[in-house]
């Protein structure tokens, strides 16, 4: 049952973002005057499918079968992906038959190259739209919450912010001028709103103010492992989940237990616990915690590496601030947020072409998408929409990547036409398309491995 809620999840998901998509460019290409001649969602042989031409009808179409300018829309055999198949142009398709025939009116190939960037881009500029719209609505129907609190509950050890000279109990006022409200601000401001700049905050320590200058090289980028360094006041760590057969299962470790200390020591938060934990190798620790309103004390002996086979989180138990947002005042906020993300996943990106990152740990295929995606609609459809709006972003900045058969690669090719005055031959549009595919069922073979065996 529970591969089939898995599978759901994630051919709905799949489903509506390549619809998204695809759209996008079908609905382009027909305002500029070009025919699509096939809408597919799935990839492979054609399953089921309906044309004005003869209707609905099961199987592949004939192939002497002329629809006389009327799209194909169809389902195909593999439930990943789609496409939208566009007179007189060199796709995936790897058409050769329109090196010989002359240009239509009415195919790609005969339009100004304004319009066919607007045509290659419209897919890219779907997903964004998309995200833009799920982050609105969530904003106008959920509203926010604010964790009320700016003061430092904890400082990491080796972490810019202790090297800055942070300290427990400091209330932070000021970064950049920008007034803290609220601890999201604190993220906000770091990783967000001064991306690339030097910070400089305003804090209150014992009712003195104080100015704490940090330069931008010592601020990691927040899609890097590491962080700044600093958690508020009121956070208790808890167990988010047990893995079945590890040290912590056996000793009765349940999910939502709250961690209060570990051998005597009290524990704030995840990174308290996992450095208790890590540090006692074969040696038996004791863990106090809560389970719903009993105290109890679990005893367990963590593996040579230092694990005892648990996720932990921590949860803000201070007060929070709610605040609602009308129809107006949610768009620019799903705005905010879907330009936020964009930038973020660039950063990513950016990190593993610069060696910054591990490539088989931040890279994710179908097999994580589809686990994600159900841990999200388990937790809510809200979780679940905001998933999908990332992973919306995610398909935007990937397809717009200049790589050969993506819609950046096609966009190469435009600008190339635009600068030259000339387009390349269709033999060298051919073999970019072929380059393309090898490098994407190279990369989509990879990631199925990774997320399998990785």
């Amino acid at each position: 049952m529970e591969t089939l809620s898995t599978i759901f999840y994630f051919l709905i998901t799949i489903g509506v973002l390549v619809f998204v998509h695809e759209f996008g460019h079908f609905i382009a290409a027909i305002s500029c005057g070009m025919r699509a001649e096939v809408f597919a969602l799935g990839m492979g042989n054609r399953i089921w499918g309906w044309n004005k031409k003869i209707g609905s009808s099961f199987g592949s179409l004939p192939k002497d079968l002329d629809l006389e300018g009327h799209t194909d829309y169809r389902i195909s055999a593999f439930p990943i992906g789609g496409y939208v198949k566009i007179s007189g142009m060199i796709d995936e398709s790897l058409d050769t038959e329109i090196k010989t025939a002359e240009p239509q009116p009415w195919e790609y190939r005969a339009k100004p190259v304004w319009q066919r960037m607007i045509v290659i881009s419209a897919g890219v500029i779907m997903n964004i739209l998309l995200a833009v719209a799920i982050f609105w609505g969530i904003n106008y129907v959920q509203g926010d919450q604010f964790w009320q609190t700016n003061e430092i509950g904890m400082v990491v050890k080796d972490t810019p912010a202790e090297k800055a000279g942070l300290q427990i109990g400091d209330k932070i006022l000021f970064i950049n001028r920008e007034k803290i409200d609220h601890w999201e601000a604190i993220q906000t401001a770091i990783y967000l709103d001064n991306i690339g700049k030097d910070i400089s905050m305003e804090i209150d320590r014992g009712g003195k103010i104080q100015t704490i200058k940090i330069s931008k090289k010592d601020i990691p980028d927040i899609s890097e492992s590491s962080f700044f360094g600093v958690f508020p006041i009121n956070t208790e760590a808890f167990v988010s989940m047990v893995l079945p057969g590890k040290p912590a299962e056996k000793a009765g470790l349940l999910a939502n237990d709250i961690i209060l200390s570990i051998n005597g020591t009290k524990v704030f938060n995840q990174n308290d616990v996992i450095k208790i934990v890590k540090s006692s190798p074969l040696k038996p620790i004791t863990i106090e915690i809560k389970r719903q309103e009993r105290i109890e004390n679990i005893s367990v002996t963590p593996s040579d590496e230092g694990l005892i086979g648990i996720q932990v989180g921590s949860k803000y138990t201070g007060p929070i601030l709610e605040k609602k947002y009308s129809l107006i005042e949610s768009f620019p906020r799903g705005v905010k947020q879907t330009f936020g993300a964009t930038t973020l996943f660039i950063r990513s990106i950016w990190q593993l072409v610069a060696g910054r990152a591990d490539f088989s740990k931040s890279v994710g295929g179908p097999v994580k998408i589809a686990q994600m995606a159900t841990r999200s609609a388990e937790i809510g459809v809200m979780s679940f929409l905001a998933f999908m709006a990332l992973l919306s972003i995610s398909l935007a900045v990937m397809n717009i990547l200049p790589v050969p058969a993506l819609d950046g690669g096609h966009l190469i090719v435009l600008l190339y036409e635009m600068i030259f005055r000339k387009p390349l031959s269709h033999t060298v549009q051919i073999r970019i398309q072929q380059v393309g595919m090898v490098l994407l069922l190279s990369f989509m073979a990879y990631v199925l491995y990774n997320d399998i065996f990785g």
